[in-house]
């Protein structure tokens, strides 16, 4: 039995033990829970005995979750119907809708995963490789460089000396 149920189940016996029927007639509760009795009690107590009754069937929350709270009339089902959203809920939306796309025969066809992941596969190779090369490129210059500054060292162009004294 749920926790609530038993909280459900305490109100219960609390409201009968402070009913006429077990305080001034001295009936038991069990007594003044069956048909002859259970009218003479009071609303409240009434009230929860139909609730505890449901709880214990597992009834409180499925329509609830299903049906939503407002009552159902036949105008809301017929446009329901015309206008193809189910009355049916859940988790207080329409069950229905949205769920299935009205389509003309146009539409192209869906691609197929394995064409999408070999497509980002080689989007993926692709840009690795350019980094690659831009990588090679960017050492080559700096050989270059290194190499210019070298032939430019080696021919006298600098050595330490200073324009004055020269070599």
């Amino acid at each position: 039995m749920p926790s609530s149920c038993k909280e459900i189940r305490a109100a219960l016996a609390q409201c009968l033990q402070e009913s006429e029927c077990v305080m001034i007639q001295r009936n038991t509760a069990a007594d003044c829970l069956r048909s002859p009795l259970a009218e003479t009690l009071p609303t409240k107590c009434q009230q929860l005995k139909k609730g505890y009754g449901e709880c214990r069937r597992g009834m409180v929350d499925m329509r609830k979750r299903f049906r939503g709270n407002q009552p159902i009339t036949f105008k809301s089902l017929e446009s329901a119907e015309k206008s193809g959203e189910g009355y049916q809920l859940y988790a207080g939306k329409s069950a229905f809708s949205g769920g299935v796309r009205k389509t003309d025969g146009n539409e192209p066809a869906p691609r197929d995963w394995r064409d999408i992941e070999n497509e980002n596969l080689r989007h993926e190779a692709d840009a690795a490789a350019s980094e690659e090369a831009n990588r090679r490129l960017q050492e080559e210059a700096r050989a270059r460089a290194k190499a210019n500054a070298d032939a430019a060292k080696a021919a006298g162009g600098g050595g330490g000396g200073s324009w004055f004294w020269g070599k």
